[in-house]
């Protein structure tokens, strides 16, 4: 049996640092409009010798304080990309109600307005593509513009 390596019962792991997306080669520009003008994300400088791979956003501070971070990279291989119908996705924490619903406004109208940056799918303001049911909060499901699957929930 594996035992803890430290003798108290606090949680090893308290949060994520950073989730890491993949969008194809030659749209590392749509994904910074995407996340950092639709979403509102703030942009972080990447290591000098990835600048032309990554990009880096600011989600905000958890509740010990530490950063949380979206990383997105451009795929390096064809299995890197994300299949359009993939239910792999990060679950970004709205504050309130109105700002759920406002997010989720922005987001459709993007996907309305079109363009390269906009995102693939986008729930309709006031439904969830997700599971139903007392268990679940209120929460919308979107696809940004390479076809990550995004949640954002209170």
């Amino acid at each position: 049996m594996f035992s803890s390596p430290t003798t108290t019962n606090k949680p090893l792991i308290t949060g994520i640092a950073h989730i890491n997306l993949t969008v194809p080669p030659g749209t590392l520009e749509h994904a910074k409009t995407f996340y950092g003008s639709t979403l509102g994300l703030t942009p972080r400088a990447v290591p000098a010798a990835q600048i032309e791979t990554l990009a880096w956003f600011e989600v905000g501070a958890s509740s010990s304080g530490s950063q949380q971070q979206v990383h997105i990279s451009t795929a390096k291989h064809a299995e890197d990309t994300t299949s359009p119908t993939s239910s792999r996705h990060p679950c970004f924490a709205v504050g309130s109600l109105e700002a759920l619903q406002a997010l989720q406004e922005r987001i459709v109208a993007h996907h309305q307005r079109g363009g390269p940056a906009a995102p693939m799918m986008a729930d309709p303001v006031g439904t969830s593509s997700g599971s139903k049911g007392a268990e679940y909060p209120t929460r919308f499901f979107a696809r940004d513009f390479a076809g990550n699957r995004l949640e954002f929930s209170l």
